[in-house]
């Protein structure tokens, strides 16, 4: 099956939501995109039409967003889409547009930004449990349960 890569520049309209799946964590937020164009007889930019959409950010990506973007932040995100029908508690047909994102960005023609991750390599994740206790670093990758790489042996 095909799938249909997007890049949208908009607006976050919702505070995202993390949560923890079967799948792992995924954090969700809505996104609005409007088209802008000249009025002709006035010569001012309007809003024309608006593209709403649901963002779903995994693993890595879930974490870098949810400590990055808020509402009302300019974004650009990029990934794949599909379309989500369903039927309301009240019997009407929906339809949704929904984005499973392989990068999310800051709009930096829109924003400033000062970086302050992924450098070269993964950042470790700090918990701090006391403010007067020591930093205890958890492993950023879940996948390695915590041990190191193994290291092959010569042939």
């Amino acid at each position: 099956m095909f799938e249909t890569s997007i890049t949208v520049i908009g607006n976050v309209i919702t505070d995202p939501v993390t949560r923890n799946t079967s799948a792992g964590e995924v954090v969700s937020f809505r996104m609005a995109s409007n088209s802008r164009r000249r009025d002709p007889v006035t010569n001012e930019w309007i809003n024309d039409k608006t593209l709403f959409l649901t963002v779903s950010c995994w693993r890595k990506l879930a974490a870098g967003v949810a400590a990055s973007v808020e509402k009302g932040r300019a974004i650009i995100a990029s990934g794949t889409v599909h379309t989500s029908e369903y039927t309301t508690g009240d019997g009407e047909y929906r339809a949704s547009l929904e984005m499973n994102a392989t990068a999310v960005g800051i709009d930096l023609s829109r924003s400033i930004v000062k970086v302050c991750g992924y450098p070269a390599g993964p950042a470790p994740i700090v918990e701090v449990v006391d403010p007067d206790a020591p930093q205890i670093e958890s492993d950023p990758d879940p996948e390695s349960n915590g041990s190191p790489e193994p290291e092959l042996a010569p042939a």
